[in-house]
């Protein structure tokens, strides 16, 4: 069966380290009968669109203003699909991953093994990294873990290759970056995820994602918080609610003691009243944790009728453009 590679590169002011990026981009890949380069222009205000050109990608997409990494991610995943593609590859286009390792990345999809396959970089060996920045990627692949069901050993490299069918099922919500939200979503969409060990290059430039790596971690643990709320909201708020309920009726009990124990209410109505706000706002949480557990089914439900329309409206625009 005939299969169609796009390998696309989400691009910002890009047009010193594209050149090399797209260089070393194989051109033949056994099992491939396709390859082609997609760039997704993220408002660059250099020459990065006409390096591009000049050095052989097929399709290019500007986007008007920088959006940031995630939409202009998106972007290219929905032009892809338009495209054709059976298999997607995401790389970088600072020529930080390999593309010697493309290969090897799309193996597992076309073997039917998986529907995403994640390059790993082995972080103890990046000498770049700084001591610092190896503890927090581990504490974030660890939690990611914890939260998604899936051992992902490196969960921000941005070296992946998608199915057509991943690519349909997934969505991006968040505005900062799509690494740690699509592991989340498939491991709650029971995708087949399979993991790679791949080489990086010497870095070219700093990380233009993120100004320190407070900031990165703070975000990264918001959208960590979000998604997983998203998917999983009955757990959090009952959680949640169960804490406050509870220490309410702690707070309540300790009340009540000192009240049979004829010391009276005097001196304690203060704790009475903490009981009851805890004990009432603890169970309005549990209440809303069922509400957005219903909302989370409905969601899943429209998640799974937009890939549905989204196959069917790229079918039918396949039949059109053959006859």
């Amino acid at each position: 069966m005939p299969h169609k590679l796009i390998i696309q590169i989400p691009c910002y002011n890009e047009e010193r380290d594209l050149t090399q990026t797209l260089t070393d981009l194989p051109r033949q890949i056994d099992g491939i009968n396709s390859i082609e380069i997609l760039i997704i222009n993220d408002g660059s205000t250099d020459n990065t669109g006409e390096v591009a050109r000049a050095n052989g990608a097929h399709h290019i997409i500007t986007l008007k203003g920088r959006r940031g990494l995630a939409r202009a991610f998106s972007a290219g995943i929905d032009a892809a699909l338009k495209l054709g593609a059976d298999v997607i590859v995401n790389t970088d286009a600072d020529n930080q991953y390999k593309g010697s390792d493309i290969p090897r990345l799309v193996r597992p999809i076309l073997e039917k093994r998986a529907d995403i396959v994640i390059g790993n970089r082995n972080i103890e060996r990046i000498k770049h990294f700084s001591f610092l920045k190896k503890k927090f990627q581990r504490i974030g692949s660890w939690a990611v873990k914890k939260l998604s069901g899936l051992d992902i050993p490196d969960a921000t490299t941005g070296f992946r290759a998608y199915s057509r069918k991943a690519a349909l099922e997934l969505n991006v919500f968040s505005d900062f970056t799509y690494t740690l939200e699509t592991i989340m979503a498939a491991g709650h969409k029971l995708l087949a995820v399979e993991n790679i060990e791949v080489e990086t290059n010497p870095p070219t430039r700093p990380s233009r994602l993120f100004g320190s790596m407070y900031n990165y971690m703070k975000k990264s643990a918001a959208t960590l918080i979000r998604i997983y709320t998203m998917y999983q909201p009955l757990k959090v708020f009952i959680r949640i609610g169960t804490v406050l309920f509870l220490g309410g009726f702690l707070i309540g009990c300790r009340f009540l003691y000192f009240f049979l124990i004829n010391q009276g209410a005097a001196g304690h109505i203060q704790s009475l009243i903490l009981a009851a706000i805890l004990m009432i706002v603890g169970f309005q949480v549990m209440m809303l944790g069922m509400l957005a557990d219903l909302i989370a089914a409905n969601r899943c439900l429209g998640e799974e009728s937009l890939a549905r329309i989204r196959k069917l409206e790229l079918d039918l625009d396949q039949k059109v453009s053959l006859r």
